[in-house]
């Protein structure tokens, strides 16, 4: 077996990490950009129904899609919401988008919206 001077395996060595660098920049240059997210201020929304609203104590029960963020299936329970005001004017059967976060232990939403 033949051995190669380390100048030649220098040379072969940075020209395959030129090339490999050509590729990687042709490829990122190809690619398009994915469509963003639907997002608020707030985040990414969920799409729900309401089901009850319990004004006194501060929660809303929701039949909710997927909540991604806290990779949570989709499914019906009833969540605490950051600000009472934000159950002014809605009731069972609204549709509406939401976001939700972990605040103190809970899932909490943070944001809700009619939905269009």
């Amino acid at each position: 077996m033949k051995v190669l001077h380390p100048l030649a395996f220098a040379l072969l060595v940075a020209s395959a990490v030129a090339a490999q660098a050509q590729m990687s920049k042709d490829a990122m240059s190809s690619m398009k950009p994915a469509a963003p997210a639907p997002q608020t201020a707030a985040g990414m929304l969920t799409d729900a129904v309401v089901q009850k609203i319990d004004t006194a104590g501060g929660v809303i029960v929701l039949k909710h899609g997927d909540i991604p963020n806290l990779a949570m299936p989709a499914m019906t329970m009833g969540f605490d919401v950051a600000d009472r005001k934000m159950l002014d004017g809605v009731k069972a059967g609204d549709k509406v988008r939401f976001h939700v976060e972990v605040m103190k232990g809970k899932p909490t939403v943070t944001h809700m919206e009619a939905a269009r």
